[in-house]
């Protein structure tokens, strides 16, 4: 039996008024699934523990973030393809815009995005190109939008150091200072790197024509999210199962390649509030023909969530179940179906909280319960109870008749 696994990205709330944007809308696919099958919440790491995206979908895989997660560097890396190693350093990166005289470090931001720069293809190979340091392998690979992602290779390096974005417009650029004496060095080849690159990129011709046409200039890489790759086992090492995942966001993908996942893309499947919905299910039914394990993301929810726009996720969330009336009709004995979301996003907060997710499971011989409606206030009186993203991949394992026994 296959695995099909839907995450549905900040889709749970809390309550405004007594309802949430799933519960108000329209969703009889969904609500079709869950009388289906075997519903409840999960605290995707563990009760009172807000997560973030890259460590909830982590631990829902089974890997312990609390092992495997460092910092979002590593994994922003390897979604922007670059290979990442143990021992590396990434971080995330933003090209931005700065004013000013003397070092970088004297200069402001005046534009932390560069006026949402897309094409930065040059200035991505200006940098491999340019910029030497002694001793260190340097990475910097392209991502969407304003944002890129950079890898540091080389001997006695560490993840303990500050960031240089200031996170905010008129606040100079930080210079990078070790969290402890180890670090020192790690902070000097960073200071060096982000000097080195602010110097290319201010008099490269394609800023140099950005200024001219009233373009803010993308000349200065604002690094944060900085983490040391660890060794982290591959999913068909550790499962068995060769995996996909299909997502248009960097984080997701980058956690995919990270666990050794085949990584579907299209260009459709980016622009999280006017992503193709109906092609990403069609692709991940056509990958399980050839695969055992599809992760599907969508990630617009959340979006809404973190703008506070409850209409706009619940219009979405209506949009995403339209798009599932296609699983309604799976062949429950061939493959395995969970639906859940990662996090809970509400629009009366804007941001990550720890509120427990719904969560469903849909496959031949699961124990059906009570529960006909997918939300909030439905999934916790099922079968399932109250779990946590850890144990999800072994509940799984075990319906599908994959997981080993404990004992004699």
């Amino acid at each position: 039996m296959k695995i099909l696994m839907v995450i549905v990205d900040g889709m749970a709330d809390r309550s405004v008024d007594g309802t949430t944007p799933l519960k108000s809308a329209r969703t009889p696919n969904l609500d079709l699934l869950s009388e289906m099958g075997i519903n409840g919440i999960m605290d995707t790491i563990r009760p009172g523990i807000r997560p973030g995206s890259d460590t909830a979908h982590l631990s829902i895989l089974g890997y312990d973030p609390f092992q495997y997660y460092t910092g979002r560097g590593p994994i922003e890396a390897c979604g922007a393809g670059i290979e990442v190693r143990p021992g590396d350093i990434a971080f995330r990166v933003n090209f931005a815009t700065v004013e000013g005289d003397g070092s970088v470090f004297d200069k402001r931001v005046v534009d932390r995005r560069a006026g949402r720069i897309q094409d930065k293809e040059e200035l991505v190979k200006a940098v491999n190109e340019g910029v030497k340091l002694e001793g260190i392998e340097l990475i910097l690979g392209n991502a969407s939008g304003h944002r890129a992602a950079l890898v540091l290779r080389g001997g006695n390096l560490s993840d303990r150091i500050t960031d240089s974005d200031p996170k905010s417009e008129g606040d100079k650029v930080k210079r990078v200072v070790a969290l402890e004496p180890e670090a020192e060095h790690t902070a000097r080849v960073v200071n060096e790197f982000i000097e080195r690159s602010h110097a290319i990129l201010d008099s490269h011709p394609l800023n140099e024509e950005r200024a001219k046409n009233g373009l803010p200039k993308a000349n200065v890489l604002l690094l944060r999210g900085v983490g040391k790759a660890v060794h982290v086992p591959k999913f068909h090492e550790r499962y068995g199962m060769r995996m996909a995942v299909i997502a248009g966001t960097t984080l997701i993908k980058g956690i995919g390649r990270l666990v050794g996942a085949d990584v579907i893309e299209n260009e459709r499947f980016t622009g999280s509030k006017n992503t193709d919905l109906d092609l990403k299910v069609k692709t991940a039914l056509k990958s399980l023909e050839t695969l055992d394990f599809v992760l599907l993301h969508i990630k617009a929810p959340d979006e809404f969530g973190h703008d506070g726009d409850f209409e706009g996720k619940k219009d979405f969330i209506e949009k995403v179940d339209s798009a599932f009336e296609a699983f309604t009709s799976l062949n429950f004995s061939e493959i395995c179906l969970t639906v859940l979301s990662d996090h809970t996003t509400p629009v009366s907060v804007k941001d990550h909280t720890a509120d427990p997710v719904p969560v469903m499971i849909v496959c031949e011989g699961v124990r059906r319960d009570d529960v006909k409606h997918f939300n909030e206030f439905s999934v916790y009186r099922g079968g399932l109870c109250r779990i946590k993203g850890m144990d999800l991949m072994n509940i799984l394992l075990d319906l599908t008749g994959k997981s080993k026994k404990f004992g004699a």
